[in-house]
């Protein structure tokens, strides 16, 4: 079990900080964030909260989870690792006529 969460369905006025607070009677918070835009710098509607220990965080997807947040029902889960690297096929090249 991960101590890190994956929180969907966020409003657009959640901050870090009210993340946080929403979070903290579920155990000790170590980050929280929401993901935001990189051109326009708006919430992405998502964000992630990790917990120092991981029983906290079972019992904040157990609680959190289809409760209300800043007028939002809220979608709570453990987060996946997201792979960085490869992908992509592209390749092939040939193929052109003589």
């Amino acid at each position: 079990m991960s101590n890190k969460l994956f929180v969907g369905g966020l409003s657009w006025d959640t901050t870090d900080q009210s993340l946080a607070a929403a979070f903290e009677a579920h155990g000790t918070v170590t980050e929280a964030k929401v993901i935001t835009d990189r051109d326009t710098g708006r919430s992405r509607g998502f964000g992630f909260v990790t917990f120092a220990e991981a029983g906290s965080a079972q019992t904040a997807i157990r609680v959190m989870d289809g409760t209300d947040l800043d007028g939002r029902t809220i979608r709570v889960n453990e987060a996946n690792e997201r792979g960085r690297g490869g992908g992509g096929g592209g390749g092939g090249g040939g193929g052109g006529r003589w």
